[in-house]
């Protein structure tokens, strides 16, 4: 029994490929970087798989991800069940981040979105938010963008792929080559 199919694996190294040569990764790690180094924060968020990476992200950022450093400032919104749950139950699920952006974000800050399908309600607001406060403003998505391109976004990384479970490895790839690139850069690559 054939337990990997090779087509998936080559159909994800030419998306990696594809990846390390999109000038919208560097341009995503810039901005994280830019925040963080001028004493703003991430605000991280997803739904469903993307929120498990939005929160693996933001743990990479405050603790460590190679290295032992000062620890950086990054919130998953999608963590605080308290809140998801307040606002999903009082107003609509659609606003749960856009609220929490709008109590956290400052202009200095960040908002991350990851959306699989580019299409996610709530996280469009949510970023509709964040440029409405002044933050930057980074998605990450599948080959569906229009949503985002309405928003605007300041810049999307978007995967050549419809296929959720491909557009979500491609995305951990992503977020693991940001924490790595901020950590170093930050740190200047030493150990403490």
């Amino acid at each position: 029994m054939k337990l990997i199919d090779g087509e998936r694996i080559t159909q994800r190294s030419r998306l990696l490929a594809r990846l390390n040569e999109d000038p919208c990764v560097a341009q995503a790690i810039a901005a994280l970087y830019k925040a963080l180094r001028e004493g703003g924060k991430v605000l991280v968020f997803g739904n469903g798989g993307s929120a498990t990476q939005a929160s693996h992200f933001a743990a990479e950022l405050v603790n460590k991800f190679y290295i032992r450093r000062p620890a950086l400032p990054a919130l998953a919104l999608n963590a605080d069940t308290a809140s998801l749950t307040s606002i999903a139950n009082d107003d609509d699920f659609v606003r749960v981040f856009a609220r929490q952006v709008e109590a956290f974000g400052c202009p200095q800050d960040v908002a991350l979105g990851l959306t699989t399908s580019g299409r996610s309600a709530n996280v469009l607001q949510a970023l509709t938010k964040a440029r409405e406060i002044g933050m930057a403003t980074v998605a990450l998505a599948g080959r569906w963008g229009d949503g985002l391109r309405a928003v605007p976004v300041d810049v999307l990384v978007s995967v050549d792929s419809d296929d959720t479970p491909t557009v979500q490895e491609m995305h951990l790839f992503v977020l693991h080559a940001m924490a790595g690139a901020i950590e170093k850069n930050l740190s200047g690559g030493n150990d403490a």
